[in-house]
């Protein structure tokens, strides 16, 4: 087996697939696991991606996911670990961010590591250590309106220091345009002040170029996926068509959108405002009649089946952000977004059942859902449709399936469209 360059620890599984498509579109052999997996690696690759379910769970439990993920990265001689988040950083006061970062600093017995949600090729970018979502700042951006993860405050180093026991500091954008050395030096500076973690500004490609070979002898790097395309060079890899090649598709499409974000939203009315079939699942009484669970699923799949012969269909539970609210007010968060994560994943099984063979699924919550609802254990990574969303291919318990899991605040407005007619061209048989 060659070396593993870079261990990953992802914290959802679009934000999972986001990362391992930018390694491969910058040179690296990747392979994505669903979950922790419980047999050493059976391939030659350069990075592995380990995909949890684990931003919106409780720290506590996010912490000892990502601790197994770590565990089993050693025990394949990973060189470098990468813990990766969302682009608007989504955490809350209690976490997790934070604390999974220090639990794996603590158990690297790394002193000092990097933090920056960066992505500029999707308009995430961080000047002076505030975070900017395109022309705005994140709590102006619609984050401050998610409904697990609201963002009120784009000061990243406050954000993170409310989350750790370390010291949070900045390496700002007049360093970083200095290079390499100027980084280095900013580094060796932060730590004789104590500093465990600093908040890195990027505003360009460039700039997280960059930063990579100065943060390339740091045990754990903390990032979203922005920064992946500056580490396949410190091991002299370079970029390979090959490394995107998946089957040949077939079989009937499908959507599944469980995103409330302003760009599922956009990308939900622009699939029906084109005339496709979609099915809006009855979200208040999924959630407040919980025993009518398995009609709910059976009518939207008894649509789905006379729906597929016309072509790409979509079934969701995307709504605006007050209507979301108004039924977290009465029966809970946690409870609201299970209710419909689960119809979700028991839609996508059945889809797949139909003879769906390709799937975009809309929402990190709602990926995580449906993949383990499908049995899907491991992803081969394919071409980009949009900037951090690839198609994959896998082995669900049904069949080989072509997958992409889209993080909802990702893509253009005609994803869901563009997605469809960009993999029959884009995919050539291996």
């Amino acid at each position: 087996m060659s070396r593993l360059y870079l261990g990953c620890i992802a914290d959802d599984f679009t934000g999972a697939t986001d990362l391992a498509n930018n390694l491969v579109r910058a040179g690296m052999r990747v392979v994505q696991t669903i979950g922790v997996p419980n047999t050493p690696l059976d391939q030659s690759v350069d990075a592995v991606v380990v995909a949890l379910k684990s931003r919106t769970i409780a720290a506590e439990d996010a912490v000892a996911e990502s601790l197994d993920a770590l565990h089993w990265l050693q025990s394949q001689e990973a060189e470098q670990i990468y813990f990766k988040y969302c682009s608007t950083f989504d955490s809350t006061p209690a976490g997790n961010i934070g604390p999974v970062t220090e639990a794996l600093m603590d158990a690297l017995g790394s002193d000092f590591t990097i933090a920056t949600p960066a992505f500029p090729d999707n308009g995430r970018t961080v000047f002076k250590g505030h975070l900017f979502v395109g022309e705005v700042l994140l709590h102006e951006s619609g984050m401050q309106n998610h409904p697990l993860t609201p963002m009120t405050d784009p000061n990243l180093v406050r954000v993170l220091q409310a989350q750790c026991r370390r010291r949070v500091g900045l390496i700002d954008h007049r360093c970083v345009a200095a290079g390499e050395d100027a980084i280095r030096a900013r580094i060796d500076a932060l730590r004789a002040e104590g500093v465990g973690i600093a908040i890195v500004d990027a505003v360009s490609n460039a700039d997280l170029l960059r930063l990579g070979p100065a943060i390339r002898d740091l045990r754990l790097l903390t990032a979203g996926s922005g920064v992946a395309i500056a580490l396949p060079a410190n091991h002299g890899l370079v970029p390979s068509p090959q490394a995107s090649a998946l089957p040949a598709p077939g079989g009937s499409k499908a959507v599944l959108a469980g995103s409330c974000s302003q760009a599922t939203r956009a990308q939900v009315a622009d699939f029906i405002a084109q005339g496709h079939p979609a099915h809006a699942l009855p979200v208040e009484t999924l959630v407040s009649q919980p025993e009518r669970h398995g009609e709910i699923v059976a009518n939207a799949l008894a649509w789905a089946e006379q729906a597929l012969a016309q072509g790409p269909v979509l079934v969701y539970s995307t709504a605006d952000p007050d209507a979301v609210k108004s039924v977290q007010g009465r029966v809970g968060v946690t409870q609201a977004g299970s209710a419909v994560e689960a119809a979700l994943a028991d839609i996508a099984l059945g889809l797949a059942r139909l003879g769906v063979r390709q799937m975009v699924v809309a929402g990190g919550e709602t990926s995580g859902a449906c993949v383990n609802a499908l049995g899907i254990r491991q992803m081969q990574i394919g071409p980009q449709i949009d900037p951090g969303v690839p198609w994959c291919h896998a082995q669900s318990s049904v069949g080989p399936l072509h997958l992409t899991l889209k993080s909802g605040n990702f893509g253009s407005v005609d994803f869901f469209r563009k997605a469809f007619d960009q993999l029959q061209p884009s995919v050539s048989a291996v």
